[in-house]
């Protein structure tokens, strides 16, 4: 007998196994995701703000959990309401349909259940995909509060349109198309299995099939009247009318078709239940189809015929109420509703006793521009080619005493232009700038700022930082990852002579590589393998990432929007950061929508700058100030995230001082003002009292010539073309005293012209402030020109400094082969009742490695020829003669044309620079003396450089009183700056 045979085991596939396959395919996809996702965690816990870390994945990843869990329980329980439902298989005669259903039945009988679930999951993943992406409407939506303000037409608090009615309309929307597909999945469930059958010749759907989704369609048609419903809330929003909002046709037209279609939507989920009763599907079809007729006609048409035979025909009359509503609402959205309007009772009989009452005002007109001096610093304190000294910054600062504007500027780190790019020299060696530059934006000094803090190592004269404060770790340039704390320590700075400085990061900032597992995570984030690998890493050594301070205060703040110009402030010997954050909505009612930038970017119609965050240029630490605590949205953010924000007190008293009005709002305030600066409808609406922001003047009067002919030149002058140009001139920070105060405050300042149509109106009709010390922070003020007046405006200014003959002739011989004029911003400065503008003039060399070196102050008042000066003093003398304090000078009366001459700057070096021959040949010896002052900045010789700027500037003025003497010259065509130079206020 043989023995039984064991049948061998036949190895069954599991769907645990399948799942573990995939699940092991997904990770090993994943893994670098899954890397950048715990060292995130691990940056945000090195911050102290691992809590903040968890509540932004909870926002993104609950209300995706949410959804995805409703939609499965939805789509299960109508799959196994479609499987109970399933009709007995027919006996006797069958078409091919019917086979088609006996054999998938019979396929999947086994697997019914897991089918079921299956779908039910994928299609759940699917529709809550998208949901993560409204984390921020989650977060408003649950942290709901109250403005204290209510829509003038629901009579609902702003908070709800802010806060609740985004999220409404999201899950209404998203629970409609969830309710589609369901339809159609639960549809094809039933033609499976025999439900549904397009072949039958008796009986189509069962009446448990068409029970089943009459009910998904009346549940549909209900959830219609939910979007209709909320649907009326969102006509404040409108843009239909004359102005944002809901006006005459939303109000009249559109709101009550929203109400008839509220009311047919309730009558069609009705008649979807009742149809369970009857036979055939005639009512619902005619319910749906009435439905759809109603929403064209009295959706769609009915408006449109509203507005175009009795709202346009007349809309004023019709839109009146509503024009009201949006001027209140959009002052109120944009924090115009405090702007304080003065009356400026301008004159243009400005005295000398005016002048001297005001002199602190007009001696603190800069002479620098930060656009300006950005390319100087650039030259003259960059000294090494890894360096970069990207931007210029204006603030104040007390020096002996006294408040003084003061330009200030770091000296960051460029890893793009290290000695050599190897691993060791970018992440390890060169990790850090290093030192502050500063200046005052009033002093210079041949040609050259006079300086507070300076040179490598740091020379301090009036300012001073500690060690740690020269030491630039984060910026606005600062991209990459460092390590620190690895075996070679740091390089600091170089020494001439001996061997560079070095030093070792001793702040907190960093993630420590503790244990391999770090190492191997970070590798794998930046594709890195010397990370895991080097010698030089120990397990004390750490890394510092998001060093740019925009990408780590959005890493921390994904939910705020940042102003574009972030600036340096050194307080107590420290450096930090400051960068202005903002709150802003597209759901204030009425307000009107405008298109921001930077930090405002997209569409919105409310902003607010309400939080200053500070990043420590050395310790990375970083702080959210809450500066407007009334800000709902910053409520609403606070207490979602209340570890992450400090309250103003917090912030110290000497940062306090040195807080600037933050420029992206101001531009954004400053183009809502110019046009609901009018607050009475019919004038609004008329818009003849529109103003605009000035034409740039340097863009506006481009190309623009004057023909001279000596001191006639007057008479031969051509009318200018102003260029209609789009370009709008940049606000800039002043240290001014405005007309009514008792003393000066840092401010930022706009100017308005009336609108026309290509600039042709280019007088002052508003100059617009914001003042930023802490006595009178967020002070709007607007200064309006008298009625009937013509003022002076910036372009105006600036055309008749060019036109002045003498002038005119100065610019020629400056902007002869071998250098160029550049312009300065043109500050307009309050004088008593008048006006001042003051425009400083730089020189600059073709040479590639040339910059700007500053030449004369124009000065210009109303009524008087507008002088060129060494200093701004020297112009006042010569504008209003017995100034007290003035430097002497040569006093022109306003009725004269006699040349004013530039003094001839002061030879240091003892020795005449004259030159000899023609003015051509002078000037062209000026130009070699530039050149030649390039080539000893650049070799380090300053002595040498200081030296052969004056010969030049001597040479200049020399050149310049033998045009006025009548000597031989080039054809003297004036012109403007040969290249623009953006001056934007930083």
């Amino acid at each position: 007998m043989r023995a039984p045979q064991l049948e061998r085991r036949r190895f069954r596939i599991r769907g645990w196994m399948i799942a573990l396959v995939v699940v092991l395919i997904v990770l090993l996809l994943s893994v670098r995701g899954l890397a950048g996702f715990w060292t995130d965690f691990l940056w945000f816990q090195s911050l102290g703000q691992a809590g903040t870390w968890t509540q932004l994945l909870g926002a993104k990843v609950l209300p995706a959990v949410v959804f995805m869990v409703v939609f499965f329980v939805i789509m299960l329980a109508s799959l196994v309401i479609a499987d109970r439902l399933t009709p007995h298989l027919r006996t006797g005669p069958v078409t091919a349909e019917d086979e088609m259903v006996t054999r998938y039945r019979t396929a999947t009988a086994r697997f019914t259940g897991r089918i079921r679930v299956a779908i039910a999951l994928f299609f759940a993943f699917i529709a809550g995909l998208g949901v993560s992406a409204q984390w921020k409407e989650w977060i408003l939506f649950t942290h709901r509060v109250d403005f204290g303000v209510k829509d003038p037409q629901f009579h609902r608090d702003i908070g709800f349109y802010v806060f609740q009615l985004p999220f409404i309309r999201f899950i209404a929307d998203w629970l409609f198309a969830g309710l589609v597909i369901v339809l159609l999945v639960t549809a094809v469930a039933y033609y499976l299995n025999g439900g549904i059958r397009f072949q039958s010749p008796i009986q189509r759907v069962s009446p448990q099939v068409k029970a089943h989704l009459s009910v998904i369609l009346a549940v549909m048609a209900l959830v219609k009247t939910a979007q209709y419903w909320f649907g009326r809330f969102e006509l404040d929003y409108s843009t239909r009318g004359a102005v944002d909002g809901a006006g005459y046709t939303a109000v009249k037209a559109e709101l009550p078709a929203l109400n008839l279609l509220v009311f047919i939507s309730v009558v069609a989920a009705l008649l979807f239940l009742w149809n369970i009763r009857r036979r055939g599907w005639v009512l619902p079809i005619i319910a749906v189809g009435l439905w759809g007729f109603v929403s064209i006609v009295v959706g769609a048409i009915y408006p449109a015929l509203i507005q175009q035979f009795q709202v346009n025909p007349n809309e004023f009359a019709k839109e009146r109420p509503y024009i009201k509503r949006n001027i209140e609402a959009t002052r109120q959205a944009f924090g115009l509703s405090q702007v304080k309007p003065t009356n400026y009772d301008f004159s243009q009989e400005l005295t000398a006793d005016q002048v001297a009452a005001n002199k602190s005002t007009i001696d603190n007109a800069r002479l620098w521009d930060p656009g300006v001096l950005a390319a100087t610093y650039a030259q003259i304190q960059q000294f090494q080619s890894y360096y970069k000294v990207d931007g210029v910054d204006v603030d104040r600062y007390t020096v002996d005493g006294q408040t003084v504007q003061t330009a200030v500027s770091l000296r960051e780190i460029d890893s793009n232009a290290l000695p050599t790019q190897s691993w060791i020299n970018q992440r390890i060696l060169y990790t850090h700038g290093y030192g502050v530059i500063a200046s005052p934006t009033n002093q210079q000094t041949d040609g050259q700022p006079n300086f507070y803090l300076s040179n490598i190592p740091i020379v301090q004269q009036g300012l001073s930082v500690d060690t740690r404060g020269t030491q630039i770790y984060f910026g606005e340039q600062e991209s990459n990852y460092i390590v620190t704390g690895a075996r070679q320590p740091e390089f600091n700075y170089p020494r001439q002579g001996v061997s560079d400085s070095l030093t070792r990061y001793r702040g907190p900032d960093g993630v420590q590589f503790s244990n391999f597992w770090r190492k191997a995570a970070f590798a794998l984030r930046f594709n890195d393998i010397n990370l895991l690998v080097s010698g030089q890493i120990e397990a004390k050594s750490k890394i510092m990432l998001y060093r740019s301070i925009r990408s780590r205060v959005e890493k921390l703040a994904p939910f705020l929007g940042f102003d574009s110009n972030p600036y340096p402030v050194v307080e107590n010997g420290h450096t930090l950061w400051v960068i202005d954050a903002y709150t802003s909505t597209s759901k204030y009612p009425y307000a009107q929508s405008i298109e921001g930038a930077s930090g405002l970017a997209g569409s919105f119609n409310y902003a607010r700058n309400a939080v200053k965050a500070t990043v420590d240029a050395y310790s990375g630490r970083v702080h959210f100030y809450v500066v407007d605590a009334k800000d709902p949205i910053i409520r609403s953010w606070r207490s979602a995230f209340p570890k992450l924000f400090s309250s103003f007190d917090a912030m110290p008293d000497a940062l306090k001082d040195h807080l600037r009005y933050p420029e992206d709002l101001f531009r954004v305030q400053t183009e809502v003002y110019a046009r609901y600066h009018v607050t009475e409808p019919r004038r609004f609406f008329q818009g003849s009292e529109r103003w605009l922001i000035s034409p740039d003047p340097t863009e506006a009067l481009s190309g623009v010539g004057i023909t001279t002919s000596g001191t006639s030149a007057r008479t031969n002058q051509r009318a200018p073309e102003i260029k209609a140009t789009s370009k709008r001139a940049d606000p800039y920070y002043l240290y001014i005293r405005l007309p009514g105060d008792d003393r000066e405050s840092f401010l930022m300042l706009q100017s308005f012209v009336p609108v026309s149509q290509d600039n042709q109106q280019l007088r002052l009709v508003s100059f617009f402030t914001a003042k930023a010390d802490r006595r009178n922070y967020g002070e709007l003020q607007s200064f309006v020109m008298p009625q009937g007046q013509l003022v002076d405006g910036p372009v105006q200014a600036a055309l008749k400094i060019n036109q002045d003959p003498n002038i005119s002739a100065t610019f020629t011989l400056l902007d002869q082969k071998g250098s160029q004029v550049v312009k300065g911003n043109m500050q307009l400065i309050p004088v008593g009742d008048s006006i001042v503008y003051v425009q400083p003039v730089y020189i600059e060399g073709d040479g590639a490695s040339s910059f700007p070196v500053y030449q004369y102050v124009a000065v210009f008042a109303q009524g008087r020829d507008p002088v060129l000066a060494n200093t701004v003093n020297e112009a006042l003398a010569k504008l209003f003669p017995g100034v007290s304090g003035a430097t002497p000078g040569t006093a022109v009366p306003p009725s004269t044309s006699t040349p004013s001459t530039p003094s001839t700057p002061n030879n240091s070096s003892g020795q005449s620079p004259a030159g000899s021959g023609t003015v051509e040949s002078i000037l062209a010896q000026a130009a070699q003396k530039f050149n030649d002052a390039g080539a000893a900045l650049r070799a380090g010789d300053l002595g040498r450089y200081q030296t052969l700027v004056q010969e030049a500037q001597a040479l200049v003025a020399q050149a310049q009183q033998l045009l006025s003497a009548g000597a031989s010259a080039a054809p003297t065509t004036s012109t403007t700056a040969a290249r623009a130079t953006s001056t934007a206020a930083r």
